[in-house]
C-alpha cells in the first residue's frame, strides 16, 4: 500500500511520509531480486531468535540516546 500511496501513510491529520522510507525502498528493490517469505513471529513469546533480536535492538537503541 505504501508504494501505491507514493511511500506515504495515512495519519489522523492527513498523510505523512513513511518512516525510514529510504530503507523501505531499498528493501523493496531487494525483495524484487530474491524469493522472500515473511513469517509473523509473536514478540516476547519465548522464541529464542526473536528474543535475541530484541536484546540486540535495545542495546543498539541505548547507544543512540
Amino acid at each position: 500500500g505504501w508504494k501505491r500511496n507514493q511511500w506515504r501513510r495515512k495519519t489522523s491529520g492527513g498523510w505523512a511520509e513513511v518512516k525510514n522510507v529510504d530503507l523501505w525502498k531499498q528493501l523493496d528493490v531487494l525483495i524484487g531480486k530474491h524469493e522472500v517469505r515473511f513469517h509473523h513471529v509473536k514478540g516476547h513469546a519465548g522464541h529464542p531468535e526473536n528474543e535475541r533480536c530484541d536484546v540486540m535492538a535495545v542495546e543498539a537503541a541505548a547507544r543512540y540516546r
